[in-house]
């Protein structure tokens, strides 16, 4: 082969590479919830010999489970005839080639494969065979997806919920995929107001975030996070939620006045995580059974612990009592002043 037929032959082939053909670009499967709507994202592309016959007159077509025009026929953009049995508009420029479709009020027999026609002046008329969209119609909205975030950190394993500490920068993100829907889908936190989806984002994922600094308060509460679509007939709602646990320094719950009889009565409460220890001190000495004193416990939770002592009243008149809780995280004290006739507690 000579110069000339190379040359030729490599321009042969450059402008098969380069030639245009038709093709479709259409998202494989669709999500639709039963009584809202659907948009199929959809471009496609021409033979570079029909770009003059794409006007601003072109019409599209839509096919479900199949191409034949007599039996498949779903959607007509046409305005003038009228051979549509799904309402929806295209929303995307057919002369930019751009089908972008909105399906409305879909229903369980809208579930199918579907295909796209255009048709321009002339001799521009082509369906896309090859390339189709699956659309699923389900009756109920996807679950969205709770992460907790500790310090700005995601925590993978839920056994790592242990670990979050009192004071702790704890944000709970709410994630969801959101389905076409008129007014868009609402994200609610608990009890908190909720988020509305604006115009801009209704196809993108919606998320919120709930942000605070952890307190024992919390500890063992659930935050539930619920999407929610209004639709005509009902609203569909599906949620996730999860389960915070902290790790946190003993509290020592106020205490009213000791009892005082024959006898001195007492009491301490301390909740904390891991469990707290509790301890008696009688003028700043540890206090443990004896014939002049008696100390009782009684777990009251996981987390909460109850203990009473009981004095002789011979160790009353002179001396100071304190309650003393210890766990891994810190400690917390109560002190009693035994020398007044009534004695009272002080933190």
């Amino acid at each position: 082969m000579d110069t000339a037929e190379k040359i030729i032959l490599f321009c042969f082939l450059l402008q098969a590479v380069c030639c245009r053909d038709f093709n479709i670009s259409l998202p494989e499967k669709i999500n639709a919830l039963s009584g809202s709507c659907v948009i199929i994202k959809c471009r496609f592309e021409i033979q570079e010999q029909y770009d003059k016959n794409l006007t601003e007159s072109a019409t599209g077509m839509w096919f479900k489970d199949g191409t034949s025009v007599d039996n498949n026929l779903v959607f007509y953009s046409s305005s003038s005839i009228q051979k549509s049995s799904m309402k929806g508009n295209i929303t995307g420029k057919l002369k930019d080639k751009d089908c972008t479709t909105v399906f409305y009020d879909l229903r369980s027999n809208h579930k199918g494969q579907y295909y796209f026609r255009i048709e321009g002046e002339a001799g521009l008329k082509w369906t896309f065979k090859e390339t189709s969209v699956s659309i699923d119609v389900i009756d109920s909205p996807p679950k969205p997806t709770v992460q907790l975030y500790v310090e700005q950190k995601e925590v993978q394993d839920q056994k790592e919920v242990l670990e979050v500490l009192e004071g702790s920068s704890v944000s709970l993100r709410c994630s969801a995929e959101t389905l076409c829907s008129s007014p868009p889908p609402t994200l609610t936190w608990s009890s908190t107001p909720r988020i509305p989806l604006s115009e801009s984002s209704r196809r993108e994922e919606l998320i919120s975030d709930l942000n605070f600094t952890a307190t024992h308060r919390q500890h063992r509460v659930t935050f539930t996070c619920t999407i929610t679509y209004q639709l005509q007939d009902q609203n569909k709602t599906a949620q996730d939620n999860i389960t915070v646990h902290l790790q946190y320094a003993p509290k020592i719950s106020p205490s009213p006045s000791c009892n005082r009889t024959d006898v001195t009565l007492c009491f301490c409460e301390a909740d904390g995580n891991p469990s707290p220890e509790l301890e008696w001190h009688l003028s700043g000495r540890p206090v443990t059974n004896s014939s002049n004193t008696f100390i009782s416990e009684e777990r009251l939770s996981s987390t909460g612990l109850r203990s009473s002592i009981t004095l002789h009243q011979s160790l009353t008149h002179t001396s100071t009592l304190q309650c003393v809780s210890r766990n891994i995280h810190g400690n917390a004290s109560q002190l009693y002043q035994l020398t007044s006739s009534v004695a009272h507690s002080f933190n």
